[in-house]
């Protein structure tokens, strides 16, 4: 069974073991008469924003969590990516959710980049390993499908050194996500892991790959961010790559004649070329929006941008 389909399957099987829960109906628990939050159906892409997109304060005034969940409704999004996760408690993050029914599909707290599983410290790998696990009771907790992590950084050692720190440091990790039905996906960042920072835009995706099929574990996958290596390499050759191991999508453009990152849809991203990458791959499943945020305009404007880019307006 292909990883994202088993992914799917767990998926079914862990809202099917909720007692009582119709998704059908009115999306109600009768035992707690709390909200049971459904992901929007019958669509092969959705289209979520970052959580740290969504602003705390317009003008003057302090937003709360509610508040801001809420501009992704007003935005015509399907979801959002919980990346604050690390500043809400656990019962917090499902109160919002629950309060404004706005489906949060995946959890990620940014500490990661801080206290690094590649880390030579093991005390600062127990800290990254921790906040991980945080992320994964979040997303279990709202309803999502997976936390995001960076594995760290090149720069914490030899490549052998951090390869195998954050290896063991994850598979530490697998036996709460497979129990709570949450897989680990690894983002593709500018970490000098996996491919080479100096090196030239003809890379490909063997060595991500690599690292993923070592765990030999359907709870480990990618969350191929697919503007981050198009400055390394061919975006739709890497989705070819991943096959069923890319099972989220992070969006932002990307100049490689400017050397910068920009709007999406901007730049000169191949995005034809992505989207015949992802009907190759029979990709379904969730991009997210990573660029600036701010009002309910510019989520709207981000949102029909995502839209123009995947071939769904």
């Amino acid at each position: 069974m292909k990883r994202r389909h088993f992914l799917t399957a767990a998926g079914a099987a862990t809202a099917a073991a909720i007692p009582n829960t119709s998704l059908a109906d009115h999306h109600e628990a009768p035992s707690t008469g709390k909200l049971v939050v459904p992901p929007a159906s019958g669509k092969r892409i959705l289209l979520s924003v970052k959580l740290g997109m969504l602003p705390k304060k317009l003008g003057d005034r302090e937003l709360s969590l509610v508040e801001r969940l809420n501009m992704v409704k007003e935005a015509g999004l399907d979801g959002v990516d919980f990346d604050q996760a690390g500043e809400h408690t656990v019962e917090a993050a499902r109160a919002a959710v629950q309060e404004t029914g706005v489906f949060a599909h995946n959890a990620i707290n940014h500490a990661h980049w801080k206290d690094t599983l590649t880390h030579a410290d093991p005390d600062i790998r127990a800290k990254g390993r921790a906040n991980i696990a945080h992320c994964i009771r979040v997303a279990h907790t709202i309803g999502g499908s997976g936390v995001l992590i960076v594995v760290g950084k090149g720069a914490d050692g030899t490549p052998e050194e951090v390869e195998e720190r954050c290896y063991r440091e994850i598979s530490e990790l697998l036996p709460l996500a497979a129990s709570l039905g949450q897989p680990i996906l690894i983002e593709n960042v500018w970490n000098q892991m996996f491919y080479d920072h100096d090196g030239k835009p003809d890379q490909g995706p063997e060595r991500f790959i690599a690292f993923v099929d070592r765990f030999k574990s359907p709870w480990v996958g990618m969350y191929y961010d697919i503007g981050n290596h198009w400055k390394y390499g061919q975006p739709a050759e890497w989705i070819r790559g991943f096959g069923h191991r890319c099972v989220k999508l992070d969006v932002k453009g990307f100049s490689r004649q400017q050397n910068k990152f920009t709007d999406i849809g901007e730049g000169d991203l191949p995005w034809d070329q992505v989207r015949q990458a992802l009907d190759d791959i029979h990709f379904t499943g969730w991009a997210t929006a990573e660029v600036g945020g701010g009002d309910v305009a510019r989520l709207t404007k981000v949102r029909q941008q995502m839209q123009r880019v995947f071939g769904l307006a």
